[in-house]
């Protein structure tokens, strides 16, 4: 993705049904299309985020279907990215195993699978966040946690925040 293309921005609040249901938002399903060619993606579970107490924490995550496969292609051999042979396991089994393809219908729907669901405590209130190459999914009670972290995790101090421009 070179400068000036459009990636995955901001922040769209919305539902999941009890059956599993959710809408993408119109926004995130255009870039998708226009930006990475293709309206197929795969839908995982995230890292694990350690986000208070000792229980890890989960979302979700959309990635374009061409971002999954390069990423599947990173995590084949481990590359020369520093994991140790279980740690690059882990990583497999985290990201790529429950890894589904999907493709919205023509309003925008996916089924998340009840797994996947569970995993990161999707109830009612969802929060689909863009990420630049990719989208976070987040219930409302992870995404507080999430947010609370990044207020302590935020570098207030750091010099590279002026050579970013903010």
């Amino acid at each position: 993705m070179s400068a000036g293309e459009t990636m995955f921005r901001g922040k769209f609040d919305t539902t999941i049904d009890a059956k599993g249901r959710t809408s993408i938002p119109a926004k995130f399903r255009e870039v998708l299309v226009d930006s990475f060619g293709d309206e197929r993606f795969f839908l995982t579970k995230s890292i694990p985020m350690r986000l208070g107490g000792e229980q890890m924490n989960y979302g979700l995550v959309i990635y374009p279907y061409t971002e999954f496969l390069v990423l599947e292609e990173r995590l084949k051999d481990g590359g020369d990215f520093g994991f140790s042979v279980d740690q690059l396991a882990a990583l497999r089994r985290t990201v790529l195993v429950p890894a589904v393809e999907c493709t919205a219908d023509k309003l925008g729907r996916i089924l998340v699978p009840p797994d996947l669901r569970k995993t990161a405590q999707l109830e009612r209130e969802l929060h689909f966040v863009g990420m630049q190459k990719k989208i976070d999914i987040y219930s409302q009670a992870v995404w507080a946690k999430v947010c609370a972290q990044d207020e302590q995790n935020f570098p207030l101090d750091a010099p590279g925040l002026t050579a970013l421009g903010l």
